[in-house]
């Protein structure tokens, strides 16, 4: 099992204009060898990233002798890197994917980043050793003991991060019997079956004045100036700001559920067509259910759960848990559920709509893995978790 754990970074002026230079030579080196694969392959020729770094070896210290003055990883990796991502984009193809080509970077658009091999960096007490820069203080020490793999060093708005990957052994994941069901939107984040919520912060509305703010400041700023460059990093500040808030809501929500809970039940959403509705795109990305139902799926796995999805046609809301009902005209706008059939205990009875959605999901999950008449629900039992408390 291999992990990441991303540290900021503290470097000194000098340290941080070395980082960038580094970056930079990153990025020169993917455009270069980017230009030379489009060459090769438009004169009918197989090109790859072995004869692309031996072209680049052989004439770098005539062309290119800047390169050396950083770690030789940040020339290296790149052609490795756009060998990859060209066997994404051909496997692609072959399979009927989405998967687009390779792109040219640039400066003020693309993320700074370069690689560091495991034998090009060593970590210390807080810090942090780099091949011709030398000892870099880090926020925290490294989470976890095993072989390092290799790492990352990364700038999002101004700030440098060190994202280190390890190899961990695999350990056996502790059981858990209960499932739960879940069902996420846009007014509740998430909604148990167990009749806990998780309401959606919504931080990206909440900060739209300073975005805006931001924005017009940037704008107002002449092209090329100092004065743009530093309303550019306030902005991007604003930005990088709103997405550790909703990162942290999400990790921590996706946690406690992974922790207490061995089958996981959700509904299969098409996330592309939502996003189509232009009247709801902003809130659906706002809310980031992709990156939730992902990191769920990962860390129930990770503690030996499941993770099933129940068909995106499925009726979960409309349906009535106790005695199956049908709804057949309900509304968007209808957020409570009343059962219209005499012979059920939930006759003219309001419930939640998610509430009742979740517990559908739930009961549609157990059914297809043929758990019905075992009580693994945990409905109303000690393995429940106070998400409502703990998150907001």
């Amino acid at each position: 099992m291999i992990r990441a754990h991303k540290i900021r970074l503290h470097p000194t002026s000098e340290q941080a204009t070395y980082l960038a230079r580094a970056a930079g030579v990153a990025r020169f080196v993917w455009n270069w060898a980017l230009a030379e694969w489009n060459r090769h392959y438009e004169a009918g020729e197989k090109p790859s990233a072995l004869t692309l770094k031996k072209q680049f070896n052989a004439i770098r210290r005539q062309e290119f002798p800047w390169t050396w003055e950083v770690t030789k990883n940040a020339s290296d990796q790149p052609f490795l890197d756009l060998g990859k991502a060209w066997t994404a984009y051909f496997d692609g193809l072959r399979e009927g994917r989405n998967v687009g080509k390779p792109r040219f970077k640039r400066k003020k658009r693309s993320k700074p980043s370069f690689y560091l091999a495991n034998d090009q960096l060593e970590l210390g007490d807080h810090r942090v050793w780099i091949p011709k820069l030398g000892w870099v203080n880090l926020a925290e020490n490294l989470r976890w003991r095993g072989k390092m793999t290799g790492a990352r060093v990364t700038k999002t708005a101004d700030w440098w991060f060190l994202s280190v990957t390890v190899e961990l052994p695999d350990e056996p994941a502790d059981p858990k019997i209960p499932a739960i069901g879940i069902d996420v939107g846009l007014n509740r984040l998430v909604t148990l079956s167990t009749g806990e919520n998780v309401e959606n912060q919504a931080f990206l509305k909440t900060s739209l004045k300073k975005l805006r703010r931001a924005n017009k400041r940037l704008h107002r700023r002449n092209l090329g100036s100092k004065n743009r460059e530093k309303a550019r990093r306030q902005l991007a500040r604003v930005h990088y700001r709103i997405t550790c808030q909703r990162d942290d809501l999400l990790q921590k929500l996706t946690t406690q559920i992974a922790a207490c809970y061995g089958m996981v039940a959700v509904e299969d959403l098409h996330l592309k067509g939502l996003l189509k509705n232009r009247c709801l795109a902003r809130s659906f990305s706002d809310a980031a259910l992709g990156k939730l139902l992902r990191l769920l799926s990962s860390k129930v796995e990770h503690q030996g759960g499941r993770v099933i999805t129940v068909d995106r046609f499925f009726p979960s809301s409309k349906t009535c848990h106790a005695c199956t009902w049908k709804w057949e005209d309900m509304q968007l706008s209808d957020r409570l559920f009343v059962c219209q059939n005499e012979a059920c205990a939930y006759y003219h009875v309001a419930q939640d709509r998610d509430h009742n959605a979740a517990q559908n999901l739930l009961q549609e999950v157990l059914r297809l893995v043929g758990w019905e008449d075992q009580a693994v629900t945990g409905i109303g039992s000690d393995t429940d978790v106070n998400l409502a408390v703990d998150l907001m």
